[in-house]
Order: structure tokens, then sequence, then C-alpha cells
């Protein structure tokens, strides 16, 4: 079910302050972390997310808000892993039944996707049309591929280096040069894990 963006601060600020502090947030600390002073419209976000199933309350117990995991249909996630398959000399084929899940890939990480357009990295065999699975954080070490915010305007796929308090975003296409700026002025919003493609 969609949320509105606010919604999903509010959320995330649940989710990351139960991972720091091991039991869930009161309405004033939702409020304060937010920079909402109004615990009212705390109160109707919480009340929204709980009609929507995103968390659940129990009434009679204080800082009683706990995050429902969202609902997964095994076949929107799961595929057949029916084996290998050679990509050099052939190979007996046995079947054994397997599956392999979206979170096989993604673990327990925050991972969105994006549809790449244009050929700069090609040579990754990252081509026009293909999707990558970004996993979601604002640093990165040099050679990974990242998605990166550059001059807050423009975001560019490309693998990261550091030199001094320059930032080089290398292509992998030979008919490309990299691009090169100050560091302050790339925000890294994440790192590829994998990529999915369609024929």
């Amino acid at each position: 079910m969609a949320i509105t963006r606010r919604q999903r601060q509010v959320l995330d600020f649940i989710q990351s302050f139960v991972q720091t502090n091991g039991y869930s947030p009161s309405f004033e600390e939702i409020g304060g972390g937010l920079g909402l002073s109004s615990l009212a419209t705390v109160h109707k976000h919480i009340t929204n997310l709980e009609h929507k199933g995103m968390l659940r309350r129990d009434y009679n117990r204080s800082r009683s808000i706990d995050l429902i995991p969202p609902k997964k249909s095994r076949g929107a996630d799961m595929l057949p892993l029916l084996g290998r398959i050679a990509a050099g000399r052939p190979i007996e084929q046995v079947a054994q039944p397997e599956t392999i899940s979206l979170t096989d890939f993604t673990r327990s990480r925050e991972v969105f996707v994006l549809q790449v357009t244009g050929d700069s990295m090609q040579d990754e065999h990252i081509v026009n049309g293909d999707y990558v699975l970004v996993e979601r954080m604002n640093t990165a070490r040099d050679g990974e591929i990242v998605v990166a915010l550059v001059n807050q305007s423009e975001t560019t796929l490309k693998r990261f280096y550091r030199d001094g308090d320059r930032v080089r975003l290398q292509p992998s296409n030979a008919a490309m040069q990299p691009i090169v700026v100050p560091a302050a002025s790339v925000e890294i919003q994440g790192r590829v894990v994998g990529i999915l493609r369609k024929y």
C-alpha cells in the first residue's frame, strides 16, 4: 500500500530508533527527531500507518509501536532455480528443486532499483535498459560502482575513486572521459549490488 513521503520518514525514524535503542520511541521522540512540534501530527501519521498495516500499537503499554514486516508473496520474489547452465563446454543437466529469491541478493539491506540509460558502463556489462540493484548508503570504497549525485543536480552511475580533495567518477567505456570534481560536490546515494536484465 502506498504511503506518503512523511509517513516513510516516520517509519524510517522508528526503525532506526529501535535498532539503536532496542525499544520503540515515544510520540515526543518521534516529533523531536523529525522536527514536528505537534504531537497531534505525530499521532495522525502513526494512526494512518497503523491503518495501512505498517505498524501496530498495544494501547495497554507505553512505547508500544511495533513495525510489521511487509508481506511477501512467494510468487512475487521467488523463482525456481533448476540447476546450472554451461556458458563454456556443455555439462550434464540434472534438475534440482531449489528456489532463488531477490532477498538472496539484497539480504537485510535497504535496496532500490534504477533503470540504466546510456552506455557509460558497458565494459562492466551494464548496458542501456538494464536494472541495477542499489544498496542505499552514503559512503563508498575506491573502485565500487556507485550512484552519485553531482552538484546537487545530476545523478550518474560510475566507479568511484578518491583523489585527495577531488573525486573521479570513472566510466567503463573507453570512448568516455571520467568526471573529476571536488569531493564536496559529490553525494553518494548507493552502491550497485546486482543487475537485472530483460530480453
